[in-house]
């Protein structure tokens, strides 16, 4: 691996090498977890560069493919899990400066990978009155491009099921990372080779994605005096056919009060609550429905004459309910679960009842293979690694999927076994495996036991068991 080589061939190019500079953007929220943040704290690239444009891609991926140096995509950093950290060194490609949305018509977008989704929003909004279907809740500074290689639904999932599910995104192009790269335009079925792949098999330089009618959202708080009766409600909620929702999430007690500083007046000790975003067209509809339920509206957007710094409602949903209490409790950690149709609210309950104390419900409500389920992302005390383990272990016994959190790899994050098409495409788009090593084990161990239980340790971390 010929860095100077390589910095050379690369003369004129946005380059940064400050070893300060390198480590900040060799990592992401991967903090979230003890387990990560153990095995990966040491992680560092060798040099940034920052390319503008597809030509200049092209020609990053050529050089680092001729000097044998590995290249680790990145947007803006807010995944979680280790996805934009380079494993091996090597050229971190900060996608954040190709950022441009290159056109906006009726249903769709086009914009470069490193767009921040909320000026895709806003752009859209002023545009045509139109937004994206989906958007995580750090839409504020995440890329689409690494919301599309590393997430997986978000904000809007009730309406509109997931970003690996048919129609929502629509076309991908992808640069190779071959002696000469090539560039492809993928659709259909062909989009699944590097939707949630991390960029271990392509670079995504731009993206074309659905929109939909946007509507003035109103943010809503509704407690409860348990958890059970809170997610009764927003499993209630979210099949009400009539009511448009964006956001449907159930917490516990006694996150609320204890972690949403800025909503905390709002609230209660003790009080469980569901944090939803409405329509403004859907809003009285929604407040009968309320009440014939019998929630306490305690927050109601609509009728808060100030609400300067108070964040958005997603902004206390998904990733960022486990955000806020790490702000206040580090030794806070998280989860992610499927609580399957038909059987969710027995199962969330059943999982909320097991562990006492140690373990704080979070659902979100998605429309998931057409039906209306949820997701947890419950908050956990953590005290041992093995006791996380075993807690995941006694979800997936109870019938509840675990999404591992706290490894870095495609399989071991998702349904632990191997993607072969995303597989056959790195053959076919990366032959040298110099993309993003180290995230994808059907590529570095063929035989990996996923049944093991053990950690896959990347070559270049077995010093951090």
């Amino acid at each position: 691996m010929d860095l100077s080589a390589l910095k050379t061939e690369l003369d004129g190019l946005k380059i940064e090498d400050n070893p300060a500079l390198v480590q900040q953007k060799s990592r992401d929220f991967y903090w979230y977890s003890p387990v990560l943040k153990r095995q990966l704290d040491h992680v560092t690239g060798d040099m940034i560069v920052s390319p503008k444009s597809e030509a200049e891609v092209i020609r990053v991926l050529a050089a680092c493919h001729r000097h044998g140096v590995p290249v680790t995509p990145r947007g803006t950093g807010t995944g979680n899990y280790g996805q934009a950290m380079p494993l091996s060194g090597g050229v971190v490609l900060n996608l954040a400066d190709m950022n441009r949305i290159v056109s906006i018509s009726r249903g769709r977008v086009v914009c470069e990978a490193g767009a921040v989704v909320a000026d895709i929003d806003k752009a859209s909004r002023e545009h045509s009155g139109q937004e994206l279907r989906l958007h995580p809740s750090t839409a504020s500074t995440a890329s689409i491009g690494g919301f599309i290689a590393g997430g997986s639904g978000g904000v809007g999932s009730i309406n509109w099921g997931g970003l690996r599910d048919f129609g929502n995104v629509i076309r991908l192009r992808v640069v190779t990372m071959e002696a000469e790269p090539r560039v492809l335009e993928l659709t259909g079925e062909d989009l699944h080779k590097v939707t949630h792949a991390y960029g271990t098999n392509g670079i995504i330089t731009e993206v074309e994605m659905p929109l939909t009618a946007a509507y003035d959202w109103v943010d809503v708080i509704v407690g409860f005096d348990d958890f059970a009766a809170a997610a009764r409600y927003g499993n209630a909620l979210a099949c009400q056919d009539g009511i448009l929702t964006k956001e449907i999430a159930p917490i516990s007690a006694p996150v609320p009060h204890l972690y949403f500083k800025r909503h905390q007046k709002f609230l209660r000790e003790g009080q469980s609550v569901c944090v939803v975003m409405v329509a403004e067209q859907s809003l009285d509809a929604f407040l009968a429905f309320t009440r014939r339920i019998g929630g306490d509206v305690v927050f109601n957007g609509a009728t808060i004459a100030d609400r300067k710094g108070l964040p958005p409602a997603y902004e206390l949903a998904w990733n960022h309910t486990t955000l806020r209490a790490l702000r206040v409790d580090p030794s806070i950690t998280y989860l992610q679960v499927l609580y399957p149709f038909p059987n969710q609210l027995e199962l969330a309950n059943r999982m909320d009842r097991m562990f006492p104390g140690e373990l704080f419900s979070h659902l979100e409500f998605v429309r998931f293979d057409g039906n209306i389920t949820c997701f947890g992302l419950p908050l956990v005390k953590f005290t041992t690694e093995e006791r996380l383990d075993e807690i995941m272990r006694l979800h997936e016994e109870n019938g509840c999927p675990i999404f591992n959190a706290h490894r870095y790899t495609l399989e071991e994050g998702g349904m632990k076994q191997t993607d072969d098409i995303q597989l056959a495409f790195k053959r076919e788009a990366d032959p040298q495996g110099l993309l993003n090593p180290g995230k994808m084990i059907a590529w570095e161990n063929p035989d990996y036991d996923y049944k093991s239980g053990r950690t896959f340790l990347f070559k270049g971390l077995q010093q951090a068991r």
